[in-house]
C-alpha cells in the first residue's frame, strides 16, 4: 500500500528524525521526501510504502506525537496595512499588540513616502479567525487599519503557509472537493520538486499552474465561447470545427446523417460542450455517436464516457485501460510529465473511460517502421482515410488520418496550425511546456513525424485539421 502525507512538521531540530524513526520502527519505507523552507516553512511531503495495517498504525503514532498532522486547517496569511505617524517608535505599539495575540509575522514592507505617515504592510499568520477579529478591534484604536489582498510580489516572499494558501486559491477558482484539494497539494509539490531538480524556479512552476487554472476558470459557463466554423467537404459531408480557448478542438464529421467526433476537449467543459453540440446538431444527446481519439492526452479525452464507442489505436487503448485500472497512462510514465498530467486531471475533472467502450479497428504492429506507419483504413460516410500511427514523438499511440480523395487530414498534435491560434488559445498553450519541459515525449521524433506527414500529402490543395487552432490550408504543387 502506498500513501502520501502532506503534513505540517514542527520547525525545530530533530523533527524529521523523529518522524523517520516512527516509520522505520513500523517497517514502513519512505520513497519520497520533499521539504523546502524557502517555499513553505511548514509543509512536509512524504511518500511511504507499507501494508495497510502498518499505514494505519503510522497514522495513529504520528498524530499521537504531534509531529505530523493530517487534519485540515483554517490557517491563513492575512495582509494588513497599518497607517502610522512617521516618527520614531510609532510601530512599537502595533508590534506589542501582535505579540500579545501571539501572531507570527510572515511579511513586512514599509518605506517613507514624503508625508507625515508611513503605511506598514504586515502578513500575519492567523489560525483563529475569531481571535483575529478581536485583534482588529484593538488595533483600530491605535491607528487606521486596512485588511488588503496580496499582490504577486508580496505573495512571492511569503512562505509561511504557501501550499495551503495556494491550494485554497485554486479551489476558489474551480470549486474543488476536499479530495481534489489534497491531490492537488501533492501533485503541485511533485511538480515543484521535479522541475526544481532540473534547476528551474519553483515559483515559476506554481505561477504557471495558477495561470493555467485561471484560464480554465475564465472560460466556464457563459464565458465558454469557442470559435465554430463549418467546412463543406463533399455534397453529403461537412466538418464542424469547435475550438475552445482551453483544450483540444472537437471536429464533428457529419455524413449521410451519421455523426463522428474527433477528440473531445476537457471534461470540465462537458456541460458547455453539450450545449454547443446541441446548438449545431439539434438532438445530439439522443443520436448514436462515435468518438475517434487522435491520442490519449487529457485535453482530448474529456467526454469519452458520453459516446457509445471510442475508436482509437491499440497503444492509446492500452494507455486508457491502464488509467482505468489505477495505473499510470503513457504520459504519466514519464516522470517529467506525471505531475502536470495529475494536475490537469484534477483541475479539469477528468474521468477514466470504461474500457468496454474502446474500439481498436487497426493493426497492432509490434514495431513501427518509420516516423509514420500505416496501420489500416477508416471509412465514414463518403470519406475514406488511410490511418498512420506515429512513432510516439508527441505521445505513443498517436494517429494521423489522411483522405487522399478529398484532400483532408486529421493530425491531432502531430501537426497543429500555430499561426491559426486565437490569442486565448496561444496563451493557454504556453503553460504546458513550462510545467512539462516539453509537450512532446520526444521533440526530435515529433519533428520527423511532421515532416513525414507533409511528404505524404499528394499534389493539390489540402485542409489539415490539427487539434489546436484553425484548419491549415496547405498547397502541394
Amino acid at each position: 500500500m502506498k500513501k502520501t502525507y502532506a503534513t505540517s512538521m514542527p520547525n525545530h531540530i530533530g523533527a524529521f528524525l523523529k518522524a523517520s524513526k516512527c516509520f522505520a520502527t513500523l517497517g514502513i519505507n519512505i520513497t519520497r521526501v520533499s521539504y523546502d523552507k524557502s517555499v513553505d516553512s511548514h509543509m512536509l511531503f512524504l511518500d511511504v510504502e507499507g501494508t495497510e495495517e502498518q499505514i494505519l498504525k503510522a497514522d495513529e503514532e504520528l498524530e499521537k506525537i504531534g509531529y505530523l498532522q493530517n487534519k485540515s486547517s483554517d490557517s491563513s496569511i492575512v495582509l494588513i496595512e497599518f497607517t502610522l505617524r512617521d516618527v520614531p517608535g510609532s510601530v512599537t505599539n502595533v508590534l506589542e499588540l501582535i505579540n500579545q495575540f501571539n501572531f507570527n509575522i510572515s511579511y513586512i514592507n514599509s518605506q517613507e513616502n514624503g508625508t507625515d505617515y508611513q503605511k506598514f504592510k504586515m502578513g500575519l499568520y492567523v489560525e483563529d479567525p475569531n481571535r483575529f477579529a478581536s485583534f482588529l478591534e484593538q488595533a483600530e484604536q491605535l491607528c487606521k487599519v486596512r485588511v488588503i489582498d496580496y499582490n504577486s510580489s508580496e505573495r512571492a516572499y511569503d512562505n509561511s503557509i504557501f501550499y495551503s494558501a495556494y491550494v485554497r486559491g485554486l479551489s476558489q477558482m474551480l470549486e474543488l472537493t476536499d479530495t481534489q484539494k489534497h491531490e492537488l497539494l501533492v501533485s503541485s509539490n511533485l511538480a515543484m520538486q521535479t522541475l526544481d531538480e532540473q534547476g528551474l524556479s519553483p515559483y515559476r512552476t506554481f505561477d504557471s499552474i495558477s495561470k493555467f487554472a485561471e484560464l480554465l476558470s475564465k472560460s466556464k459557463g457563459p464565458k465558454f465561447v469557442p470559435r465554430v466554423t463549418t467546412h463543406r467537404i463533399t455534397e453529403n459531408t461537412e466538418i464542424i470545427l469547435i475550438e475552445p480557448a482551453c483544450g483540444s478542438n472537437t471536429a464533428i464529421v457529419k455524413s449521410f446523417g451519421k455523426i463522428l467526433c474527433v477528440d473531445s476537449g476537457y471534461a470540465c467543459y462537458r456541460a458547455e460542450m453539450l450545449q454547443v453540440l446541441e446548438s449545431v446538431l439539434p438532438g445530439f444527446r439522443h443520436m448514436p455517436k462515435s468518438l475517434l481519439l487522435t491520442h490519449a492526452d487529457v485535453d482530448h479525452c474529456g467526454m469519452m464516457n458520453d459516446f457509445d464507442e471510442v475508436i482509437t489505436s491499440h497503444n492509446s487503448a492500452r494507455s486508457l485501460t491502464c488509467e482505468a485500472c489505477g495505473d499510470n497512462g503513457f504520459r504519466e510514465q514519464n516522470p517529467l510529465h506525471k505531475p502536470y498530467v495529475n494536475i490537469c486531471k484534477i483541475l479539469t475533472s477528468y474521468k477514466e473511460v470504461n474500457p468496454d467502450k474502446l474500439i481498436t479497428p487497426w493493426q497492432n504492429l509490434p514495431e513501427l517502421r518509420g516516423p509514420l506507419t500505416q496501420i489500416g483504413f477508416f471509412d465514414f460516410g463518403d470519406l475514406h482515410f488511410e490511418v498512420y500511427e506515429g512513432n510516439g514523438g508527441h505521445l505513443p499511440g498517436e494517429v494521423v488520418l489522411i483522405d487522399y480523395e478529398n484532400h483532408i487530414a486529421f493530425t491531432g498534435d502531430v501537426y497543429i496550425n500555430i499561426h491559426g491560434l486565437t490569442a486565448a488559445q496561444a496563451e493557454y498553450n504556453q503553460y504546458a511546456p513550462i510545467l512539462m519541459t516539453s509537450v512532446d515525449t520526444d521533440p526530435k521524433v515529433c519533428a520527423e513525424e511532421r515532416k513525414a506527414l507533409l511528404r505524404r500529402l499528394g499534389v493539390g490543395n489540402w485542409k489539415i485539421f490539427g487539434a489546436h487552432g484553425s484548419p491549415k490550408d496547405y498547397s502541394v504543387k
